[in-house]
């Protein structure tokens, strides 16, 4: 067999969403596991719907990811260009052979006669199809609109009898009707080329041996592959994977803003994390195994694993995912990627271990970092609402009565880690006859101002400090005295 060669094949006209993340990964992942060739290509012959720096944005996500291409537009290869605006004379070359061969044919037909016929066809409640016009003119009126340079298209001949079968991965044997098969244009009036031709084409001159796609181009398929036969080239293995899906009825859609890969970086969730979980979209390793390094994924995937099923994408799996991912960094690793959070709310200064001790096995999302410790720099101005806590049967009163003691044991207390309060606090507890949550619960809005810590009384305490601690709690209880 060829050495296998695959490609992610993406337009650029916004951020790489997570089906097209997917298709990337299963084309990565299956050429490293075939010690095969990743190619990226950028298909960007819809110029209308071309974003700015969307291709920085192709480059980037891949590389951050791990999905790194042997060959592409800004590593070069030597098949290259690997942009398809940069390949049009190529394009051009192969629609005029697929004319000699009667696979396709000039197409004269102006916007109005196109929309008559679309009229035509919906009123009789058919879907839209060419009618073949322009198939059957002369030798000679061709050549006149060609000399008088009237705008033309080049169109797909496709026969209307009998039908097309090919075999799929996933989906096996798939059988067309030609007659449901449209003579699509594969070359506009612009010179682009459709992604009809072109797809076909690039594919067949870089040598890719695999295609992988999503199954919207199981029905179309047929129509590429009567160009490959029409132009005498060997058809490549095809792999199309289910939809990923946003619910039972409706599909994850970038056009419909849903969401991309940054968006999900951008809400604290890992790369790492997403890309397992997106791996588990569609496939299934041996066992159950969920969670995967990026080597172990490679080493795992096959095509076996794949389901024709749609992927519901579910993201509270998603966040449970990422939690693992947490869970599993060593306290210096943790501290590592928490460190931009850390910064945003100037909790660098303070006890990153111990931070870490308490927030690692209790986040699920980075992004919950900044929250929970916006009070270590500055003490809020907090409702004393907070005070209340139905279960505890806390209130204010009560919060006054257990915070004047807490403050003179605090004041003659020289240990402030946690463990060092700790005794000396249940102690008084103890003391004054309550629940132990009807002092720590006052304690810790008494020094941190909110209900979102990351963690109880003890830790505020031992974050803050003596000297900090011991200021605010002073401000809480003259707060409450002047209730």
């Amino acid at each position: 067999m060829n050495r296998v060669r695959t490609r992610f094949a993406p337009s650029p006209t916004g951020y790489l969403h997570i089906g097209g993340l997917r298709t990337a990964l299963y084309a990565y992942l299956f050429a490293k596991k075939n010690d095969g060739d990743f190619i990226l290509r950028v298909e960007d012959t819809d110029r209308e719907r071309l974003v700015g720096d969307a291709c920085e944005v192709i480059y980037s996500t891949l590389k951050e990811t791990g999905l790194k291409y042997d060959e592409g537009p800004d590593v070069g290869g030597e098949f290259g260009p690997y942009i398809q605006s940069e390949r049009e004379d190529i394009y051009l070359k192969y629609a005029e052979e697929l004319i000699e061969k009667d696979a396709a044919y000039y197409c004269f037909c102006t916007k109005e006669r196109l929309a008559d016929l679309r009229k035509e066809k919906e009123a009789k409640k058919e879907a839209f199809s060419y009618d073949k016009h322009c198939l059957n003119l002369s030798k000679e009126q061709i050549e006149k609109n060609l000399s008088d340079g009237v705008p033309y298209v080049i169109r797909q001949n496709i026969p209307k009898e009998g039908e097309t079968t090919y075999k799929d991965a996933v989906y096996g044997e798939v059988t067309v009707p030609n007659e449901d098969l449209d003579d699509n244009v594969l070359l506009k009036s612009d010179g682009m080329p459709t992604y009809n031709l072109a797809n076909v084409v690039d594919d067949y001159l870089m040598g890719i041996t695999h295609v992988i796609r999503g199954v919207e181009y199981l029905s179309s398929t047929p129509k590429y592959n009567l160009i490959y036969e029409a132009l005498g080239w060997r058809i490549p293995e095809y792999i199309h994977l289910p939809p990923v899906m946003k619910d039972k009825n409706q599909k994850l859609s970038k056009r419909h803003g849903d969401a991309s890969y940054k968006d999900f970086i951008d809400k604290g969730y890992l790369k790492e994390a997403i890309i397992n979980y997106i791996a588990l979209l569609g496939w299934s390793g041996k066992g159950n195994q969920e969670v995967y390094s990026f080597e172990e994924l490679t080493k795992a995937f096959d095509l076996e694993g794949l389901s024709k099923s749609p992927a519901i994408f579910d993201i509270e799996k998603l966040t449970w995912m990422n939690a693992q991912y947490i869970r599993n960094y060593s306290k210096e690793e943790f501290i590592k990627k928490a460190m931009p959070y850390f910064v945003m709310v100037g909790a660098e200064k303070f006890d990153l271990v111990m931070i870490a001790e308490i927030m690692q096995p209790r986040l699920e999302r980075m992004t919950e970092i900044p929250e929970k410790l916006t009070f270590l720099n500055e003490m809020p101005d907090y409702d004393l609402e907070l005070y209340y806590h139905k279960r505890m049967k806390t209130d204010s009163d009560m919060a006054l009565s257990v915070l004047e003691p807490c403050l003179d044991l605090l004041e003659k207390q020289e240990d402030f880690t946690k463990d060092g309060l700790h005794d000396p606090i249940m102690g008084l507890v103890e003391k004054l006859e309550v629940k132990t949550g009807q002092v720590l619960w006052p304690l810790r809005v008494a020094i941190t101002g909110t209900l979102v810590t990351p963690g109880g009384a003890f830790e505020a305490a031992h974050l803050l400090g003596r000297e900090e601690t011991l200021r605010r709690l002073k401000i809480s209880i003259d707060k409450l005295k002047k209730r």
